[in-house]
C-alpha cells in the first residue's frame, strides 16, 4: 500500500516538474518527492505489510 502511495506522489511531483506549476514552499516537487521517497523506504523495511503471527 506505501509503494503505491509513493508512486502517486512520484507521479505528481512530475507534474509539479514538468508542468512548471508554481506552488507555494511546502508542496514544491522535492518535497513531494522525498515523501515518497520516505514512504518507499517504508514499504522496503516492511511497515505497513500487515500482522504477522507470532511463533510458539
Amino acid at each position: 500500500m506505501l509503494a503505491i502511495i509513493a508512486a502517486v506522489l512520484f507521479f505528481i511531483s512530475f507534474l509539479i516538474n514538468a508542468a512548471e506549476i508554481s506552488t507555494n514552499d511546502v508542496f514544491t516537487s522535492t518535497n513531494v518527492m522525498l515523501i515518497g521517497l520516505a514512504l518507499l523506504a517504508l514499504h522496503l523495511a516492511g511497515v505497513g505489510s500487515g500482522w504477522a503471527p507470532r511463533r510458539r
